[in-house]
C-alpha cells in the first residue's frame, strides 16, 4: 500500500520511519503535530507493540494525544515529565541554520514548550519544507481573544519597520468561525514572504501586548531528518556540521500509516 503514496507522502513517511529509530528504551519523548509527527506516533507505537519498547509520551497537542493513546504509548504531561530525553516533531518551513516556521497545524505553543523543554529536537521534513529563507509560508501567531483586532492592527505596525517584504495577517478560520487552539486563543497568519531577521521579528512579536507566542523556532532544533520521495533520507546534524545519508526500503507491509492525511 505504500506504493500508492505520493511522493511527498513517501518523503514523509521515510523521514519519520528513520527517525523513530532515535527512540530509545526509557526515555520521555515529546510528541510532535502534525501529519508527519503523526506517522512518528504510528511507528513508535509499532516498536511498543512488536519489540516491547518501553517510552513515555508528551503530546502536544489533543488529537497527538488521542492517537498516541490508540497506538499504545503512555501518555504523561510536561508538568509529570518535568523535562524531555528528545521531541520529534514536523515543520512548515526550514532554513540552512534549521531555523523553523511552525504552527500550521494551530500546536505552535504547545510544541515550543515541549521542544525547549527537551535535551534535543529532531525535526522531520520532506525535501519541499526547505528554503533558502523563511517566509513563504504564512507565520502563524497565537493571540489572546480579547481585543484580537487590536493585536492584529500593533503586529502591522511593527512589520512596517522590519525586513520582511509582506505586512498582511488574515484571523486563521475553522469554516465559518474562528479557529481555536487547544489554549483557547486564536491564531494570526501573517503573509511575510520574506524574513530576512527572524530572531529579530521573533523578539519583537513576542512583546506585542495580546500575542501568546510566534510560530518561529530559532537556535532549538539540533537535527534534521529530510526524506525524499524516493525513500532517501538526509540526517542533518546542526551542531556536529554534518550530513548523512541512507535509503529505506520501504517494505508493503509499511501500511500502517497510510490512513492519515494533513
Amino acid at each position: 500500500m505504500t506504493a500508492e503514496l505520493s511522493p511527498i507522502d513517501n518523503a514523509k513517511f521515510v523521514a519519520a520511519k528513520r527517525a523513530a529509530d532515535f527512540v530509545e528504551n526509557g526515555m520521555k519523548v515529546g510528541l510532535g503535530t502534525g501529519s508527519t509527527a503523526a506517522w512518528l506516533v504510528r511507528r513508535l507505537g509499532e516498536r511498543v507493540r512488536d519489540e516491547g519498547l518501553k517510552i513515555k509520551g508528551v503530546p502536544t497537542s489533543t488529537r497527538t494525544a488521542e492517537l498516541a493513546r490508540e497506538v499504545g504509548i503512555e501518555v504523561i504531561t510536561l508538568d509529570e515529565a518535568r523535562w524531555l530525553d528528545l521531541t520529534i516533531d514536523g515543520a512548515d518551513e526550514f532554513d540552512g541554520d534549521l531555523n523553523l516556521i511552525k504552527g500550521g497545524g494551530g500546536a505552535l505553543l504547545q510544541e515550543k514548550i515541549v521542544a525547549t523543554a527537551s535535551d534535543r529536537m529532531i525535526v522531520i521534513a520532506d525535501i519541499g519544507k526547505q528554503v533558502e529563507t523563511l517566509g513563504a509560508f504564512p507565520l502563524p501567531v497565537e493571540v489572546i481573544r480579547f481585543g484580537w483586532q487590536v493585536t492584529q492592527t500593533l503586529i502591522g505596525e511593527a512589520l512596517v519597520s522590519l525586513d520582511v517584504l509582506g505586512h498582511d495577517s488574515a484571523l486563521r478560520m475553522n469554516g465559518d468561525t474562528p479557529f481555536v487552539t487547544d489554549e483557547g486563543n486564536y491564531i494570526l497568519d501573517l503573509q511575510l514572504h520574506r524574513i530576512g531577521h527572524a530572531r529579530q521579528l521573533a523578539m519583537v512579536l513576542n512583546q506585542i501586548a495580546g500575542v501568546v507566542e510566534n510560530g518561529l523556532f530559532i537556535d532549538i532544533c539540533d537535527t534534521a531528518i529530510v526524506g525524499f520521495g524516493d525513500g532517501r533520507v538526509e540526517l542533518r546534524d546542526i551542531n556536529e556540521g554534518t550530513i548523512e545519508r541512507d535509503r529505506l526500503d520501504v517494505q508493503e507491509n509499511d501500511n500502517l500509516f497510510t490512513d492519515l492525511t494533513d
